[in-house]
């Protein structure tokens, strides 16, 4: 059985969390975790980290391959994108998505030369996406045309250059690099981003919860700002329709019977000018601060 330090506890039965070890989305999961107090040292070459505060290991991974592991059972939650989820045809559960990462998977092919996506059908195509070009181009496939897909791992856009393909299915995020090739999206397959998965059988079903509602938690965190300020009590049904709150405002009474203190949380977008309209109607000492993580006891 595996165990940590003298006088720690057993880490034999955690959890297993699947991340990307490496990649444009790793240092955003990691600040994610971060917030969301799952602290852990990660040792030089290893791929694997003990939570020091939580019952839970996280397992770094190919982006590529953590849908599969948590569908299979391998481990039991993960971070990955939508567009693996749907290659891989791994069966699991999608708890939420994070917001990360938002792109597009879309069949690119040289400027001017296609219209039509249909006539790609039976033609060269390049991708990292075998599985989903392949149901993709099936559709428009007829008179037993089969359309010539080929996996490459990396440098999909160069393909069309090279000679190779005459047309790829790709990623397309900010298309800085589909228009340095000399390509144009002619049609897009799904947009995606990075979603929170787990397994559907594991025997953690508790401790996942707990993390989806730390990570929900926290998205709404980055969303909302508190706001607390004190107002005349006949200035506070005004004062109610400009700070609502996400379900109702927090309102105390002072000292002075003429004053009461209100908190509540804002949007963001747009906090500073709900701060002058409090100003507006008269009220006092308003304050605005960040939320760094967020609860819902009422949330399903």
């Amino acid at each position: 059985m595996e165990r940590r330090n003298s006088g720690e506890r057993d880490v034999a039965d955690n959890m297993l969390m699947g991340v990307p070890k490496k990649g444009r989305l790793h240092e955003k999961i990691m600040k994610l975790l971060e917030g969301i107090g799952l602290e852990h040292v990660r040792p030089n070459r290893l791929d694997i980290a003990h939570c020091s505060s939580f019952p839970l290991t996280l397992v770094f991974l190919p982006a590529a391959d953590i849908a599969a592991y948590v569908g299979e059972g391998n481990v039991d939650m993960g971070i990955t994108g939508e567009d693996i989820i749907a290659e891989s045809e791994a069966d699991v559960n999608i708890l939420m998505k994070l917001g990360i990462g938002k792109c597009k998977l879309s069949v690119l092919a040289p400027v001017g030369e296609v219209t039509d996506p249909a006539s790609l059908a039976g033609k060269r195509i390049v991708t990292s996406f075998p599985n989903i070009a392949r149901t993709y181009f099936k559709e428009h496939e007829k008179d037993g045309v089969t359309t010539s897909i080929k996996y490459v791992s990396g440098s999909v856009e160069a393909a069309c250059g090279l000679g190779l393909a005459d047309a790829v299915v790709d990623l397309v995020e900010t298309g800085t690099t589909m228009k340095a090739a000399g390509l144009e999206p002619v049609h897009k397959i799904m947009d995606t981003q990075t979603v929170l998965i787990s397994n559907k059988h594991t025997k953690h079903a508790e401790n996942v919860d707990i993390i989806y509602r730390r990570i929900q938690g926290f998205q709404t965190a980055k969303v909302y700002q508190m706001i607390s300020y004190n107002c005349k009590r006949s200035a506070l049904p005004d004062a109610v329709k400009i700070t609502p709150g996400r379900r109702a405002p927090n309102i105390t009474q002072t000292e002075d019977p003429e004053v009461v203190s209100v908190s509540a949380m804002v949007n963001k977008k747009g906090s500073i000018q709900v701060m002058d309209l409090l100003e507006k109607i008269g009220a006092e000492d308003i304050l605005l601060f960040d939320i760094n993580n967020f609860r819902d006891c009422h949330a399903k």
